[in-house]
């Protein structure tokens, strides 16, 4: 494996929400002569041989993927390891897999850690196939994505951590697993061999496992399993919020008149709020999936430069600077400006949600709450803004089928709703944001936020988020990671939120 070392400097993400000193940042690249297999095996030894270093030296290490986070999860005072460079992508052979494997081995791909989504994108769709759902952004590293719980909006789907069926982990500086759930085998059970990893057959360690925030050791390599490519359908109208657009949002009944295909379920659901202008009504994204067929129009950006599938962090930053007073009239001046009204769209996933371009400084919170409450947490945004307001940005709803990942903070079934809260990055919106996150406390709304955004956790509401299934994740990470790897893979952010060795 190939390192270049950067040397200590001030490291920022790539929002600018925050600068971190780092101690040094290696960014790691594979060899280039071998096999692929020999390639790969030659970086997981000197990943350990990192490992082994940082746990002498007793320096923290952290795995950086694209840098998209908002908030330091992947920050350390110690080494930054850049994995971008690492995106080696395996299809899988008929032999390779469990006779108990249920799927098709011609859908499973193994990447390697520091895959682009748009380098995944790209790579399927040359085979005729496409991950099954996707964030609004493409930009993020697939190891980095899943960490968080990157969430996209497919109703049935779920997250983008539901792509992936295997991990490759390494664990330790002598340790190494490749993991699968006992309930749906992938691979044969000699295929951990020739990577050299144990292999190990377990629903908890994985759920647990698979979005690990970065707590689990280096995720070396996810095994997805792709579907056939498809095309979405995409509309974006403005709607009354009306009862039947209630009904919609907290039911899931899909009879509302305004829809444009009224009485279908559609693949991808987004409602967009703009708190100043609400009484004509709020933008609702639909799309649905149609199957793949060549001859259509891609889509193209607004004269804004925003596309279909983007969403409000593309444009909000245009709203940095104004004063409190002029906020009602600019905000509704930006959004009417940068928003892609559009009917009948088609593009595949990779077409529709594409953006990794970003304009000022912003802050952006994802938060997810039951379907029930989203009538209720409508109404307090609208209270907060008038209380603790005037809110620089808008309020949005995306709609995700629930995970069972241990710490997907799309946690509420069947469908966990996401209110996004993108603004200006202020303190004045940091104040709103802990406005909002005081009230729906005091009204006992149960939530949980995004792992690569904006939050404030502290242990006592991660317990109240979780609960028991902290407890689950902790004793997962004890099972399969040595305690000194543990240690040095902790940084602030975790301790502060009480995800830690000692914890």
């Amino acid at each position: 494996m190939k390192i270049i070392r950067n040397g200590s400097f001030s490291w920022s993400n790539e929002h600018g929400t925050f600068s971190q000193p780092v101690k040094d940042l290696y960014d790691l690249a594979n060899e280039t002569t071998g096999t692929a297999l020999e390639i790969y095996n030659d970086t997981t030894k000197g990943i350990q041989q990192i490992i082994r270093e940082a746990i002498q030296s007793n320096t923290p290490l952290r795995a950086l993927g694209g840098s998209w986070s908002f908030t330091p999860i992947a920050a350390s005072r110690g080494i930054i390891l850049n994995t971008k460079p690492l995106n080696i992508r395996f299809p899988v052979s008929s032999t390779s897999v469990s006779p108990r494997y249920k799927g098709d081995p011609k859908y499973l791909c193994l990447a390697q850690c520091g895959n682009r989504i748009w380098e995944l994108n790209k790579y399927l769709h040359g085979r005729g196939q496409s991950l099954s759902s996707s964030g609004a952004s493409n930009g993020q590293t697939i190891a980095g994505a899943i960490a968080t719980g990157t969430h996209g909006a497919a109703l049935d789907f779920g997250a983008l951590q539901e792509n992936v069926v295997a991990l490759h982990i390494i664990t330790g500086p002598d340790s190494q697993l490749w993991l699968e759930r006992a309930s749906y085998p992938v691979m044969g059970d000699s295929f951990a061999d020739r990577l050299g990893a144990d292999l190990m057959r377990d629903d908890e360690v994985f759920d647990a496992a698979l979005v690990g925030v970065g707590a689990m050791g280096f995720v070396h390599g996810v095994m997805i399993e792709a579907v056939d490519d498809f095309l979405l359908e995409s509309y974006q109208r403005r709607v009354p919020y009306d009862d039947a657009l209630i009904r919609q949002l907290t039911l899931l009944d899909f009879s509302n008149p305004h829809l444009p295909c009224p009485g279908e379920r559609p693949f991808h659901m987004q409602m967009m709020i703009n708190p100043y202008d609400m009484k004509n009504g709020v933008y609702a994204t639909t799309m649905y999936k149609r199957p793949y067929k060549e001859g259509y129009t891609p889509p193209k950006p607004n004269g804004a430069g925003i596309g279909p599938g983007d969403d409000a962090p593309c444009f909000i930053g245009k709203l940095a600077g104004i004063i409190p007073g002029a906020v009602p009239m600019l905000v509704t001046k930006v959004l009417g400006e940068s928003l892609n009204i559009h009917e009948q769209q088609f593009g595949r996933l990779g077409e529709i949600f594409n953006n990794t371009t970003l304009r000022g400084k912003i802050a952006s919170a994802a938060v997810g709450i039951p379907l029930t409450a989203v009538t209720q947490v409508v109404q307090t945004l609208m209270a907060v803004n008038e209380s603790d307001g005037p809110f620089v940005g808008l309020f949005a709803f995306r709609f995700v089928k629930s995970s069972p990942a241990t710490l997907a903070f799309t946690r509420f079934a069947p469908v966990t709703c996401v209110m996004e809260l993108d603004a200006v990055l202020t303190p004045e919106t940091q104040r709103f944001y802990d406005a909002v996150w005081d009230k729906l406390e005091q009204l006992q709304i149960p939530f949980t936020f995004h792992w690569g955004k904006m939050s404030t956790i502290h242990p006592d509401r991660l317990r109240r988020m979780y609960g028991d299934s902290l407890d689950k994740f902790l004793l997962a990470r004890s099972r399969i990671i040595e305690p000194a790897t543990a240690g040095i893979f902790s940084n602030d952010v975790m301790r502060s939120w009480g995800i830690d060795p000692v914890s």
